[in-house]
Formats: structure tokens, C-alpha cells, sequence
């Protein structure tokens, strides 16, 4: 049986996050703040989840040989977890922020404002020109950044 939040449309979803993103910022700082004047809690699961893995192996294949990712996705999942704020990640990835109109970045928007917890992300240390890879979590990545650009995100990194 699916929970209430899962089965809200993606109207209802739209309608949250424009709602909660005109009440919730601060007119000083910019800072994502509740009516209560606190910033959003961000909920994380203890480690990445299963399919998360495979996910991030996925993307890896576009720019490394199969058997590379697939090295690349073991280690992922024996490395510790680690933290680090998100304006950081963004900028050593050199990735550009998606817009609360991108529907996954709304889905995870919904799912901080209504506190389920997210996937930490899946991060690898790209040979490429020395940027990071965000080899899984773009998107929640997204969407906490439009909360707290300062939000600790707990990741595994190899």
C-alpha cells in the first residue's frame, strides 16, 4: 500500500513547492526559512540505498569503460560516509544548479517539506579535469541546495 505522500499528483507536488517557496524566503539573507523562522530540516537515510548503485554505475558508463564503473561502484560501497556542504559539491563539480521547475527536483522538494528522508549522494573524484562526479544524487542535490546552500550532504566519495 503506497503512503499519502507517495500518491500525491505532480499538481500537488507544483502547488507545495511554489507555495512553500514563496512563504519561506527570507527577505534578508535569501536563506529557505519556515513561517516560524527556521531553516528546513533536511532528513537522510543512514547510508545510500540499493538501487542508488546501480544508478550511479549507469551514469559512470557514459564516461568510463563498463568494467571501470563497475570498480568505481565497489568501492562506493565499501567507502565510510562523509559530509560536506553543498555549495562545495557544486562548485568541484562544476555543475549548474537545476531550477525548482525540473519535476525530480520538485519530487525532492516534496519530499524535505513533507521530512522523508533523502539518499545520501554517491560522489567519485573524476580523473576528468579534476571536477567531481555526481555519479548519483544530482537532483536531491538540487533541491536541498534550494533550501540551504550551506546544508551538510552526507555522501560516500572514492
Amino acid at each position: 500500500m503506497q503512503s499519502q505522500q507517495t500518491r500525491l499528483s505532480t499538481f500537488d507536488l507544483n502547488n507545495i513547492c511554489r507555495r512553500r517557496a514563496a512563504s519561506s524566503r527570507s527577505k534578508h539573507t535569501g536563506s529557505r526559512t519556515s513561517a516560524m523562522g527556521k531553516k528546513t530540516k533536511i532528513k537522510w537515510l543512514s547510508e545510500p540505498q540499493k538501487h542508488d548503485y546501480s544508478s550511479a554505475e549507469s551514469y559512470l558508463t557514459l564516461t568510463l569503460e563498463q568494467q571501470a564503473a563497475k570498480n568505481v561502484v565497489k568501492e562506493l560501497e565499501r567507502a565510510e560516509m562523509s559530509e560536506f556542504p553543498a555549495k562545495d559539491i557544486f562548485r568541484s563539480s562544476g555543475l549548474s544548479l537545476l531550477g525548482v521547475s525540473n519535476s525530480h527536483v520538485e519530487k525532492d522538494r516534496a519530499k524535505i517539506i513533507l521530512n522523508e528522508r533523502l539518499s545520501p549522494l554517491l560522489l567519485f573524484r573524476g580523473q576528468h579535469g579534476g571536477k567531481l562526479v555526481i555519479a548519483d544524487g544530482y537532483h536531491r542535490l538540487c533541491a536541498v541546495y534550494t533550501f540551504d546552500e550551506d546544508a551538510m550532504i552526507p555522501c560516500k566519495i572514492v
